[in-house]
């Protein structure tokens, strides 16, 4: 097909069709959908990417239907594109400095995104533009001058295959396509910067912040490869390493729809799944609509997210956040953070006002805007045809600025600046063509271009030496292999709650600055996410205060232990036997239990350890605090019941005891599990509490119940406290109550001063206070009731007898 074009093109170029002799009755048997002209006594072309077409696959083993099911998707902030140049052309022709006389058109025509749509666009605009016979022009209204496209490397090289054989110019402002067998100048201008100062930039930008474990993302594209082959050993020979390499494919039909959902969900779960970092970018101008697909294309899609944001994306200068347009509700924070080297692009106050005046009712012969403006605004025109019966109906009255920033911008994006520039490059040199006077026979007496004798080629000799400076300052010009000579930003894309965004410029990469600091960064201008490049904090095991917390809770445990070995040892003595030998045993294993519950809280939070650490620690301390209370109700009504006569007998054995702790228990237990039903503690980042740090935590969820939790353990802790307190002076028979009340002052002390600590940390430092009360009360309690016991069974043993222990003070 493609070698049969370019011998139909091989004729004499564009053989005219003379009025007199035939008329040309041939019709485009399929006429363009979108295209946008306007008259002039000379025509810019334009060949735009403004909508995809994706339809089904033809196999070639049946014959195919009539009509092809077709899908179109209008990316809608490409529309700007055809903004910018009708903007411009109307700007020069209301300025009669640069062209005086003579008046200029244009004919755009979208390439649809394919090779099929680009070819059909390029023979419409150097054929009539109502009769489309290649090679041959049937009216002397297309004096077409030059061509301002493609968005895409592949769409320009498609058009300059049928471009470069009548030398008519071509200006893109995309990527330069790769052409071995090409021979550069003649007619290929590039409007965006030389793609190695992209390269360049990035490895600067990678060193700067030592970022050396990269990701590496492209499109399954030749420029794709391209950059893959140069970059890979450039950034490797400075240290940077690679921890994969991904390709992503483009679709072009339905069928390979189901497919590339597929194929991305693997490679995003590679790239999610990657202890790197860093993801380097390298994509064509639709890229991040699929990049945009990555949070939703994984089973855990939460999760996901998250993983997604705790990246920073680093994209070259082709890509902008378009979005189609059933994407407008989804989350942009995947880009928040990003840093993007873009083409440079200056404020124009009057396109912000063109923009204004754009509407379907007031623009005439523009076939784009009323699909742009049904998917842009989510409605449909009267006059369509729809099944569905309850869609918004377009008024035209809708505003620009209500759109989303992934959708459509009104201030003027780089791409579009490019168009802008590229239209006053090729008036300014038909301005210093029709000044020089090199050709009379390109000009009449009245200075019209009499279209049919003037002679393409002799255009690129002006447009080669083309330089001056646009309305908003810069200066365009270009190199002698016919590339932009220009810099980069580097811009920080910052979203919004609101699915929208803002670039901030936070660099810049300029080959041509007088400083010769090619490279520039401002990095207390960057907005990162609140995920990357911050110091992720938690109470770990490796730090000094949460091994030292660590090893004290094993220490503590180990004395537990050997206490209670201790005491089963020696289990049938008489100190061991007094006081209730099952509590004791109760008490001992609630206070191991208290010691390694405080390994809990160190470590990263897990949903698991979130939800066990206070409740376990409320469990087993309401239980150890319910054996103490026990033990000192059984001094006070063991000393009452030995009074004759008293009533208290039968209330003094191990019933009570028993009761007292199963009731602590139970009542401790219910609120927790009160707490995991409503609000249930979980992990969480927060961001807030001390800058420049992410501090991993468990949020407790409700308050009140962590308050609930402490208040039954203090309740518990003063009725033993007071209780001891008041049998303190018991005669020493019975007097276990004074140790009871010495071990009582030190966990209420420990609790009291616990609060005003807690409450006036931050970051996991609370944590180590919280487990620092928890480790002192646990030990308070096991030296000041078990030490003296310990001392007459090990260091005492003769006291250790029933004589001692029924001795009556006098």
């Amino acid at each position: 097909m493609v070698m049969f074009l370019v011998m139909l093109l091989l004729l004499p170029p564009h053989m005219a069709c003379k009025a007199h002799i035939l008329n040309c009755h041939v019709h485009d048997p399929h006429p363009p959908l979108h295209k946008y002209h306007q008259s002039g006594d000379l025509i810019f072309g334009g060949i735009v990417s403004h909508s995809y077409i994706i339809s089904n696959a033809l196999a070639f083993t049946e014959e195919p239907p009539q009509v092809l099911r077709e899908e179109l998707v209008v990316v809608p902030k490409n529309y700007q594109h055809v903004l910018a140049l009708a903007f411009a052309v109307k700007e020069i022709n209301g300025n009669p400095q640069i062209l005086s006389n003579t008046t200029l058109g244009f004919h755009i025509f979208d390439s649809y995104f394919m090779a099929r749509g680009t070819y059909h666009a390029t023979l419409l605009l150097t054929s009539s533009p109502e009769k489309l016979v290649p090679n041959y022009k049937c009216d002397t209204q297309n004096n077409l001058i030059g061509v301002i496209g493609g968005l895409d490397p592949l769409t320009s090289l498609h058009a300059a295959t049928v471009l470069d054989i009548y030398k008519i110019p071509q200006l893109t402002y995309g990527p330069a396509p790769i052409m071995h067998d090409k021979t550069p100048g003649l007619s290929f201008y590039q409007m965006v910067p030389q793609e190695a100062l992209q390269y360049e930039g990035i490895l600067s930008l990678l060193l700067y912040f030592k970022w050396t474990w990269i990701g590496l993302l492209t499109m399954d594209l030749e420029n794709g490869e391209q950059f893959v082959q140069t970059v890979v050993p450039m950034f490797s020979s400075s240290g940077i390493c690679f921890a994969f390499i991904e390709r992503m494919s483009k679709v072009s039909f339905i069928t390979e729809v189901q497919d590339l959902i597929q194929e991305g969900a693997k490679i995003c779960d590679k790239i999610m799944g990657s202890k790197a970092k860093v993801m380097v970018l390298y994509g064509e101008s639709y890229s991040m609509i699929f990049l945009r697909w990555f949070p939703y294309l994984s089973e855990e899609k939460e999760e996901m997210r998250e993983d997604a944001r705790g990246k920073v994306w680093i994209m070259t200068a082709q890509m902008e956040l378009t979005s189609a347009a059933f994407q407008r509700s989804w989350d942009t924070q995947i880009i928040h953070g990003a840093l993007s080297f873009t083409i440079h692009s200056n404020a124009l106050p009057e396109f912000h006002k063109f923009l204004e005046h754009v509407s379907p009712c007031t623009t005439k012969g523009d076939y784009f805007i009323k699909d742009f403006w049904q998917q842009a605004f989510a409605c449909v025109f009267p006059s369509i045809v729809t099944d569905v019966m309850d869609q918004n109906i377009c008024t035209g009255e809708e505003n620009l600025r209500m759109l989303p920033t992934p959708l459509f911008e009104m201030s003027m994006t780089g791409h579009s600046y490019c168009i802008y520039n590229a239209v006053y490059a090729m008036a300014h040199a038909l301005h210093a063509m029709f000044s020089s006077r090199l050709n009379s026979r390109l000009l009449e007496d009245n200075g019209k271009v009499e279209s049919q004798i003037y002679q393409l080629w002799q255009f690129h000799h002006f447009l080669r030496g083309v330089s001056f400076n646009n309305s908003a300052g810069d200066t365009v010009s270009f190199n002698q292999k016919g590339e932009l000579e220009a810099g980069l930003d580097v811009i920080n894309w910052i979203a919004s709650e609101n699915q929208s965004f803002h670039k901030v410029q936070v660099g810049r990469m300029d080959p041509q600055t007088s400083s010769g600091e090619v490279f520039t960064i401002h990095e207390n201008a960057i907005t990162w996410h609140k995920w990357f490049n911050q110091e992720i904090s938690f109470l770990s095991f490796e730090e000094p205060v949460g091994l030292s917390l660590a090893l004290s809770a094993l220490s503590g445990s180990l004395v537990t232990v050997l206490v209670l070995l201790t005491f089963m040892k020696n289990h049938n003595t008489p100190i061991v036997k007094a006081n209730n030998r099952q509590l004791t045993y109760t008490l001992l294993l609630s206070l191991l239990l208290c010691f390694l519950s405080a390994l809990l809280f160190i470590g990263q939070p897990q949903k698991v350890t979130c939800l066990l650490r206070q409740t376990a620690f409320g469990i087993v301390f309401s239980v150890a605090v319910s054996c103490v209370l026990a033990k000192t109700l059984t001094v006070v009504l063991a000393f009452v019941a030995t009074k004759p006569g008293s009533r208290m007998r039968k209330w003094v054995g191990k019933r009570l005891a028993n009761s007292i702790v199963l009731f602590g228990f139970l009542l401790q237990g219910g609120i927790c599990i009160v707490w995991l039903v409503i609000s249930p503690p979980l992990p969480e980042a927060d961001v807030h509490s001390v800058a420049e740090q992410i501090i991993l935590g468990c949020n407790e969820g409700s308050v009140t119940m962590f308050y609930c939790v402490l208040g039954y353990i203090g309740l518990l802790a003063t009725a033993s406290f007071t209780l001891a307190f008041l049998a303190r002076k018991l005669p020493d028979t019975f007097n276990e109550a004074k140790f009871i009340t010495f071990s009582m002052l030190v966990f209420c002390s420990v609790w009291l001063s616990f609060l005003p600590t807690y409450l006036s940390t931050k970051g996991k430092y609370m944590l180590a206070v919280e487990i620092f009360s928890i480790l002192a009360s646990s030990a308070g309690l096991l030296v000041c009731i078990f030490s003296p016991k310990c001392y007459i069974i090990l260091l005492k043993p003769e006291l250790n007898k029933r004589e001692q222990l029924i001795r009556r003070t006098n």
